[in-house]
C-alpha cells in the first residue's frame, strides 16, 4: 500500500514538474521574442533602408509634390507606382508629418487610371482658403499633369478634396489647361498671389517656363514666359519671394534642370530677380544651383503659409535619385526604390558682390534624433588619422584650417582595410570643394558621375563642413551652406570607419562633433 502511494505521488510530482518545465520553456520563448522595436531594429540592420531619410514604404517613388499645412500637420504627396517593377504609371501617395522628420504613411490619395485620361504626374496642391474654386472654404485643390485620353498630349487636370487632402475627386475629364501644341507641357506649380489676389501657375514648357493667372483655379490666361539657356529641359518650376538677410524682398524662380552638357549640375537651378505680375525678370541670365551633387532632383520649396508673403526661411526637399540610373539601387531587394533628401531650411544671403544666393542647412528637428554624441576638441593631421568612432547614420561637424595642404577632408563609411570609402573635402590646388563616391558602391555604372565639385575661394585657408551620412546617402554643406552636395552611395553595411586626412601639409581639425541618429522608424 505504501509503495503504491509513493508511486502515485512520484508520478504526480513528475507530471507537475514536466508541466512546469514546459510552461517555463513557453514563457521563456515568448520573452525572448523580439519586440516590435527590436524587430524593426533587426530588419533595418540587415537592409539598406535609410535610418532618418523619408522613403516609400514599398515599390517606387519619384517626384515630391509641395506639401501643404493643415491642422498642425504637413500633408506631403509624391509620385508612387504600386506596380513597380513590373508595371508603369504613377499616382499620388500621401504622408503627414508634424516636424518634417517623422512621417506617417496615409496611403494613395489620387489613384491612377480612375478617370478617362492617363496616369497622374507631377503637379501642385493648394488650400483654397477663400473658396475661389467653389468646392468649399479650405478645400484642397490639386492641379496635375495627365496625358490626354484623346491625344496623349500633356495637359493639366483639376482634382479636389473635401476631407482635408485624404482623398481626391476628379473635377472633369476635360483639362483646365489644354495643350496649346507644345510637346512638353507639364508640372504645374500654383501659387496664391497675396498682392493681386489671384492664382499664378508656372508650367514647364521645354526650355521655357510659362506663366498663367486665374481667379478660380479653373480658367487660366497666359501672361508671359521665361526662357532658359543651355540647361536642358526644364521640369518642376518654382516661384516664391524671400526676405534676404539685408531686409530686402527678392523673388526666386527655380526649376529642375540638366546642365551636364555644360559641366553644370543636374539638380535645382534658380534665378534671383523680380516678378511684375505677368512674368519673371532675372538679374542674371546664368542660374545658380541649390545643390552640386548628383542626386537632388525634382526639388520643391514650401512654407506653412499659403501665398507670397516674404519670409526669412523656407523649406526644401528633393528626390534623391537621377534619371540616368534610377533603378540601380540595392533597396529593390528590400521591396522598395525611392528616397528623399532631408528637409532643408533655406534662406537668402547677400554676397560681397551685391548679388543674392540661397543657403541651405539641415532642418533643426534632426537634432532630436540624436542618441549619442562624440566631441573632439582639436586634432592635428599630417597624412591620415582614423578615429576610434564608427557609424552609419550621423551628422558630422568640423572646422578645418591649413597653411600649405593641398587636399583636406574626411573619408567616410570606410572599410576596415581602407579600400572603400566616400571622400568629402577641399582640393586647395584646384580651388574646389568636392564629394567623391568612386571608392565605394554607387549607382552610376558608367562611372561618369563619381566626383561632384563646386568652386572654393582660393584665398581661404579654413572651412566648416557639415556632413550628413545615412545608409544610402551623403549630404555635405560647405561653410554657410551656399554650396551643398547630395548623392546616393551604397557602402557595404559593415563599412563604418571615419578617417581625417590632410595631404601636402598639416591641417588642424577642431570642434569635431558627431551626432549619431536613431531611426525615425522606431516606435
Amino acid at each position: 500500500m505504501l509503495k503504491r502511494r509513493f508511486r502515485k505521488r512520484l508520478y504526480s510530482w513528475l507530471v507537475l514538474s514536466l508541466i512546469g518545465l514546459a510552461a517555463l520553456l513557453v514563457i521563456g520563448f515568448f520573452l525572448n521574442q523580439p519586440t516590435d522595436k527590436k524587430k524593426s531594429e533587426v530588419r533595418e540592420k540587415s537592409t539598406y533602408r535609410p535610418v532618418y531619410h523619408f522613403t516609400t514604404p514599398e515599390k517606387w517613388m519619384n517626384d515630391p509634390q509641395r506639401p501643404v499645412y493643415i491642422d498642425g500637420k504637413y500633408h506631403y504627396y509624391y509620385l508612387y507606382n504600386r506596380d513597380y517593377p513590373n508595371g508603369s504609371g504613377t499616382e499620388w501617395r500621401h504622408a503627414t508629418s508634424k516636424d518634417l522628420v517623422h512621417w506617417k504613411d496615409e496611403g494613395v490619395a489620387i489613384p491612377k487610371y480612375t478617370n478617362p485620361n492617363g496616369d497622374i504626374w507631377s503637379g501642385s496642391v493648394v488650400v483654397d482658403q477663400q473658396n475661389t474654386a467653389g468646392f468649399g472654404k479650405n478645400a484642397v485643390v490639386a492641379i496635375v499633369t495627365q496625358p490626354s485620353a484623346d491625344s496623349g498630349q500633356q495637359e493639366q487636370y483639376l482634382w479636389y478634396s473635401t476631407d482635408k487632402g485624404k482623398t481626391f475627386r476628379s473635377y472633369s475629364s476635360h483639362p483646365v489647361m489644354p495643350n496649346p501644341g507644345t510637346k512638353d507641357f507639364r508640372d504645374p506649380k500654383v501659387v496664391w498671389d497675396d498682392q493681386d489676389h489671384k492664382w499664378i501657375m508656372l508650367l514647364a514648357e521645354g526650355t521655357k517656363i510659362g506663366f498663367y493667372e486665374s481667379e478660380n483655379l479653373k480658367d487660366w490666361r497666359y501672361t508671359g514666359g521665361f526662357l532658359t539657356n543651355n540647361i536642358g529641359l526644364i521640369e518642376c518650376p518654382d516661384l516664391y519671394v524671400m526676405r534676404a538677410d539685408d531686409g530686402t524682398d527678392q523673388w526666386i524662380l527655380g526649376a529642375s534642370a540638366n546642365g551636364k552638357a555644360e559641366g553644370k549640375p543636374n539638380t535645382y537651378a534658380y534665378w534671383v530677380g523680380s516678378y511684375n505680375g505677368e512674368t519673371f525678370i532675372a538679374r542674371h541670365s546664368e542660374p545658380q544651383w541649390l545643390d552640386y551633387g548628383f542626386d537632388w532632383y525634382a526639388g520643391i520649396t514650401f512654407q506653412q503659409e499659403e501665398g507670397t508673403r516674404p519670409l526669412k526661411e523656407r523649406y526644401a526637399i528633393a528626390w534623391m535619385n537621377n534619371w540616368d540610373y534610377p533603378h540601380n539601387t540595392p533597396n529593390k531587394k528590400d521591396g522598395f526604390n525611392g528616397m528623399d533628401s532631408i528637409v532643408r531650411q533655406i534662406s537668402l544671403k547677400r554676397q560681397t558682390d551685391r548679388s543674392y544666393s540661397l543657403v541651405s542647412q539641415p532642418i533643426v528637428g534632426l537634432d532630436r534624433l540624436t542618441r549619442s554624441t562624440n566631441r573632439l576638441h582639436s586634432i592635428k593631421v599630417d597624412g591620415a588619422k582614423t578615429l576610434d568612432i564608427k557609424g552609419d547614420a550621423y551628422q558630422l561637424d568640423a572646422d578645418i584650417s591649413w597653411t600649405d595642404a593641398r587636399n583636406v577632408g574626411f573619408r567616410l563609411r570606410e572599410s576596415a582595410d581602407k579600400s572603400r570609402h566616400i571622400d568629402a573635402g577641399i582640393f586647395t590646388e584646384g580651388s574646389y570643394s568636392y564629394v567623391n563616391r568612386g571608392w565605394t558602391d554607387q549607382p552610376d555604372v558608367s562611372r561618369r558621375y563619381v566626383e561632384s565639385r563646386a568652386p572654393f575661394d582660393t584665398g581661404k585657408t579654413n572651412v566648416h563642413l557639415k556632413i550628413l551620412v545615412d545608409r544610402t546617402s551623403i549630404e555635405v554643406f560647405v561653410d554657410d551652406g551656399r554650396i551643398a552636395y547630395s548623392s546616393e552611395v551604397f557602402p557595404r553595411l559593415d563599412d563604418k570607419g571615419i578617417t581625417l586626412f590632410s595631404e601636402g601639409g598639416p591641417s588642424n581639425f577642431k570642434n569635431i562633433e558627431i551626432r549619431h541618429f536613431r531611426s525615425i522608424h522606431e516606435k
